[in-house]
């Protein structure tokens, strides 16, 4: 059986933050819990010294396994921080050893995204074999999500729930990067099996988008790079269409820039919108083609789209009440959360944002501390309706519930 614990803070030295973290995180459980199987699930902003991270958390728990990755913000019970220097972390306790397990790649790119994806579920499912929920963290730049979890899908089924997000920046989308123990990847990816037969997982997704217009036509592409936009050059058509420059670099441009894409019908009311929304993190050299985190074949239509900030709440308010409903009877042990980055101090003022957070934490928790680590990302994984999609713009919660024989 799998225990969490959590804890975050804005502590400048690096080294001093991740000790006050898993004092934290662990006060109370007694000195054998370093004598079990740990896993240490780490979100950080990009001022962080990540060696002196990763090493703190070694020197303090040697046997643990430690994995995570960078974002724009970290989420806890504490609230949300989006200083240069914020940390945030999950300690995932093991009774015993084969109750989670960890693998990993580098490189994951667009074109590789399935091949490197169906070998780490390969590779996992022969680790953990009893593997009934997958929490994937990848690289924030130029991964094609979708074609990730089909490899996923290949190896475990497209049942088995995969929940998680990319890694961001600062909202520059330069660079994003991942951690396994020692190591600090650059365009990685992390898959994390928990096989613990108690556990489940409850997901709400929700974003606030509106299309805006008529939609834009893909007439050339590969994969997920978009060559042109209704026969034009995509990235400065975009940006005419927006009225930014031509020239405009891509990360600064995410809060206004999400392109949505239509959903099939038959999830419309689950996701409370016609459409999912895409971000754009990545654009060639030239200024010319852009980068999708999704497969974007030509003839897809794509829409401009705005942020409604009554649907935002109004919306939110309705997803959190379908989530509370869902997990009311349960035991809610541990709450993961994946947001937007855009979603942080880019769209709100820090007291709308705390209103938000306080009212997602105040729906589940009711009260109670709950463990709870969440992260400003550049996209998302969540289940609609039992199907694992990648989402980004959105806020996206993975409460980890007992169930039946837990």
């Amino acid at each position: 059986m799998l225990h969490f614990y959590s804890s975050s803070n804005g502590q400048v030295h690096s080294e001093k933050a991740m000790q006050e973290c898993l004092g934290n995180a662990l006060s109370g459980r007694g000195q054998e819990v370093y004598e079990r199987p740990l896993l240490i699930i780490i979100h950080t902003t990009i001022g962080h010294d990540f060696q002196a991270l990763l090493a703190a958390a070694h020197s303090c728990c040697p046997n643990a396994t430690v994995v995570g990755c960078t974002c724009a913000g970290v989420i806890g019970v504490e609230g949300a921080n989006e200083s240069m220097r914020a940390l945030g972390l999950m300690v995932v306790e093991a009774e015993q050893e084969g109750e989670f397990g960890i693998v990993f790649c580098d490189n994951i790119r667009g074109y590789n995204s399935l091949q490197k994806a169906r070998e780490m579920a390969r590779e996992l499912k022969d680790l953990l074999p009893g593997a009934n929920m997958i929490h994937l963290l990848a690289s924030g730049i130029d991964i094609a999500a979708d074609r990730a979890l089909e490899g996923i899908a290949e190896a475990f089924g497209p049942e088995l729930p995969v929940f998680g997000g990319t890694s961001s920046d600062n909202l520059r989308g330069i660079s994003t990067y991942q951690f396994v123990n020692r190591q600090v990847l650059e365009r990685g990816a992390i898959m994390i099996g928990y096989a613990d037969p108690t556990l489940g997982v409850v997901m709400g997704v929700h974003h606030g988008n509106l299309t805006i217009g008529q939609p834009i036509t893909v007439t050339r592409s590969e994969a997920n790079r978009v060559f042109e936009l209704d026969g034009l050059p995509a990235w400065p058509s975009l940006m005419r269409k927006l009225s930014l420059p031509e020239d405009s670099q891509p990360g600064p441009c995410i809060p206004v820039a999400g392109l949505g894409e239509l959903l099939p019908a038959e999830y419309h009311q689950a996701y409370d919108n016609r459409h999912i929304l895409r971000a754009i993190v990545k654009v060639d050299d030239a200024g010319s083609s852009f980068y999708m985190p999704v497969d974007c074949p030509e003839g897809t239509q794509l829409w401009i789209t705005q942020r409604d900030e009554s649907l935002i709440f109004a919306g939110l308010g309705r997803m959190l009440e379908r989530l509370a409903d869902r997990v009311s009877g349960l035991q809610l042990v541990a709450v993961f959360h994946t947001d937007c980055a855009a979603r942080g101090r880019a769209m709100f003022n820090k007291i709308a944002k705390d209103e938000i957070i306080e009212k997602m934490q105040d729906s589940l928790m009711k009260g109670q501390a709950i463990p709870w680590l969440g992260m400003y990302g550049f996209g998302e994984f969540t289940q609609l309706k039992g199907r694992n999609f990648f989402h980004n713009y959105t806020t996206s919660i993975y409460a980890l519930v007992r169930v039946e024989g837990g």
